[in-house]
């Protein structure tokens, strides 16, 4: 279960990238190529004792950069970092990908090499959020600005499998994100697609606001790409301001230092439970293969993690059991599969 790092995309490639890579396969013993300017990378590599480590190197002349055009840097760039990773998936030198590169092309490159699975009109990007119990997936955070019921109805199938077969959740809850927990909430999109929900065979729990992405009430929150990408980055900044005012009230006095001192290690468990290198990436669900999306200024300890949960992925054979749960949740139900219209009929029953 080989991992393809693109190791060229991130804003502070390939130092970040290579350090991550080393340490993944030093730690848990994940073999990894390291895709790019191999010239780069390996001077990059001549820093670090690497002896009996499984890390290849392959390649690439070109690189996506952060302001091109997704769809032109796949077509154009075929020779680019992160393309280059993904035929590696295709072709079976490896089984996943990791990139901090430009998520958009990353998207499109996953896309477009490994092609859709049967059943998904359109992969959707993942990412967990820490509560105050565990973890909750959220998804879409930001693949898909404009959704039709079948894709929120597709996402909650990608994201049941996948929490209960990494996150490890049995039964998970699954929850439609919307502005109040009543039926009478909501919009055209997320009534029609709640009906849709209730027909299928998850643990599907109705609406959930925004407050309960964090209390652990929720395992899974569904919604578009445009709200999944305002959440995600409002949480960014909350935890990045939280952050910086608690920095600045222990150092606002001496009983408030002398009091970080006797409460530090609470204040460090905190830091690492919302801290994002913690979870790594951000999967990209709904390919033929395995993709994790890591942020642009990931630190090694980000891509590390990215690569161990990539190879988990990959391991445990989650992408065949989505096709397993899409076939159990649309059986005979070609029209549905391909993403038609909700009936009539429910749509009438959604805007009663």
């Amino acid at each position: 279960m080989r991992v393809a790092v693109d190791v060229m995309g991130g804003d502070n490639a390939p130092h970040v990238e290579v350090e991550g890579a080393v340490a993944a396969a030093r730690e848990f013993g994940v073999p990894v190529t390291l895709v790019g300017d191999i010239e780069r990378v390996k001077a990059e590599l001549a820093r670090y004792d690497v002896t009996g480590l499984d890390i290849d190197l392959w390649h690439a002349s070109e690189v996506v950069g952060m302001h091109d055009s997704a769809s032109d840097a796949v077509r154009k760039k075929k020779d680019s970092s992160i393309r280059v990773a993904f035929e590696l998936v295709k072709e079976g030198k490896a089984a996943a990908v990791v990139s901090a590169g430009n998520s958009g092309a990353t998207m499109a490159a996953g896309m477009f090499v490994l092609r859709r699975m049967k059943g998904i009109d359109r992969p959707a990007i993942a990412q967990i959020f820490p509560t105050l119990t565990g973890k909750t997936l959220v998804l879409d955070v930001g693949g898909n600005v404009d959704c039709k019921p079948i894709h929120l109805l597709q996402f909650a199938i990608m994201g049941e499998v996948y929490a209960r077969f990494v996150m490890g959740i049995a039964a998970p809850r699954v929850g439609l994100l919307s502005n109040g927990e009543e039926d009478s909430k909501g919009n055209d999109l997320t009534r029609e697609s709640s009906l849709m929900l209730r027909e299928k065979p998850i643990n599907y729990i109705g609406y959930v606001e925004g407050r309960d992405i964090f209390n652990g009430t929720v395992d899974v929150v569904v919604t578009d790409g445009f709200v999944g990408n305002v959440v995600l980055k409002v949480s960014e900044g909350l935890a990045e301001t939280v952050g910086k005012m608690l920095r600045a009230e222990i150092k606002s006095s001496l009983l408030s230092q002398v009091g970080y001192l006797l409460c530090r290690k609470a204040f460090n468990n905190f830091k690492k439970t919302v801290d994002y290198a913690e979870y790594g990436g951000a999967p990209l669900l709904g390919i033929n293969g395995v993709g994790m999306i890591c942020h642009g200024g990931s630190n090694p300890k980000a891509i590390k993690n990215a690569i161990r949960f990539a190879h988990d992925y990959a391991l445990k054979g989650v992408n065949g059991r989505m096709a397993d749960k899409l076939d159990e949740s649309f059986p005979g139900s070609a029209r549905e599969r391909e993403g038609a219209p909700v009936p009539d009929a429910a749509k009438e029953k959604a805007a009663q």
